[in-house]
């Protein structure tokens, strides 16, 4: 019999063997100095920026 598809589902157990691999990715976070100049806007900021000023 089957369920509606709103019903949760168990985890899947896999192979039996197998173990769960993790990885730690970098997710972009920089570390800037506080006397860094500021970055230069980008396309869409500047083009923002510009039609605010009409």
């Amino acid at each position: 019999m089957t369920r509606p598809s709103s019903s949760p589902r168990g985890e899947d157990n896999g192979r039996p063997g197998t173990r769960w691999e993790t990885t730690l990715d970098m997710t972009g976070e920089r570390l800037i100095a506080d006397d860094a100049p500021d970055p230069q806007p980008n396309r869409a900021t500047r083009r923002t920026l510009a039609r605010r000023k009409k």
